[in-house]
């Protein structure tokens, strides 16, 4: 089940965006830029992937464990799959 809803289209252009700055930090290596320079470009994709994250867990919470929850289906596997993704998010 998925459920980007309505922003699917902002998220795959948010993700669209992020591939561009990745591809612009792959010229600035090629081209010897200033480390510091390609250090802030880096913290910027960082911090754009982790938005879309945010918003991904978000909706897996409103959708998919909040499902579970309400109808008692597989409650506890769902709490055990939310922890362990936090977890991952988390440790990144």
């Amino acid at each position: 089940m998925y459920l980007y809803g309505e922003s699917k289209d902002e998220l795959l252009a948010r993700l669209r965006r992020i591939e561009g700055q990745v591809r612009g930090l792959q010229r600035m290596v090629e081209q010897d830029k200033y480390c510091v320079d390609i250090l802030t470009q880096i913290s910027a994709v960082r911090a754009a992937t982790e938005k879309v994250a945010l918003h991904i867990l978000s909706a897996h919470i409103r959708g998919c464990v909040k499902d579970a929850m309400c109808c008692g289906d597989n409650v506890e596997e769902k709490v055990q799959e939310l922890a362990g993704v936090v977890e991952r998010f988390l440790k990144t």
